[in-house]
């Protein structure tokens, strides 16, 4: 049974929420892939802070109209399941994995700031590391510059108390 008018502008109202708050948006086909894996990609999804959902693509061209994923309503054709995240990275990676061990799962494209991006362009983005992972890197850095910074610190206040000690 199909939604009436207001179900619609609610899924419209939801989808446009979440669009508004988006880097990234992938559009993937689920064509024969079981009701189990899909729960599993849903869950994956969520942990990652990805909004996953299969949307009726009329309903998902009116969300994305007007806002920067516009462009991308061309290829919103055939049954589509939608990642919206507002990381730049988080929607691909967690689409991307879960196609790598599941080959229904198709990549069909996908949007960021703008762009539409081919099926190899999202599974490039995939292979980015997303921002927790930089900022880990970074923090790792920079712990390590100030520990040694501290250690050449102490080394330097040690050799002038040793200086003073013996002159």
């Amino acid at each position: 049974m199909g939604l009436n008018l207001q179900e619609k502008q609610a899924v419209v109202t939801e989808v446009s929420a979440q669009v508004a708050r988006a880097q990234t948006i992938v559009l993937a086909e689920y064509r024969g892939i079981g009701v189990s894996d899909i729960t599993k990609l849903r869950a994956d999804a969520r942990k990652s802070g990805v909004y996953m959902h299969v949307l009726k693509n009329t309903l998902a061209r009116r969300a994305v109209l007007d806002t920067p994923f516009a462009a991308l309503a061309e290829k919103m054709v055939g049954p589509l399941i939608y990642s919206i995240s507002p990381d730049a990275v988080s929607a691909a990676k967690v689409v991307n994995d879960f196609a790598k061990s599941n080959t229904k799962l198709v990549i069909t494209a996908g949007c960021m700031s703008g762009t539409v991006m081919s099926a190899d362009d999202v599974k490039v983005l995939a292979a980015t590391p997303s921002r927790d992972e930089l900022l880990a890197k970074l923090m790792g850095t920079m712990l390590a510059t100030t520990s040694t910074f501290v250690r050449c610190l102490a080394a330097i206040h040690d050799k002038k108390e040793a200086e003073t000690a013996t002159a």
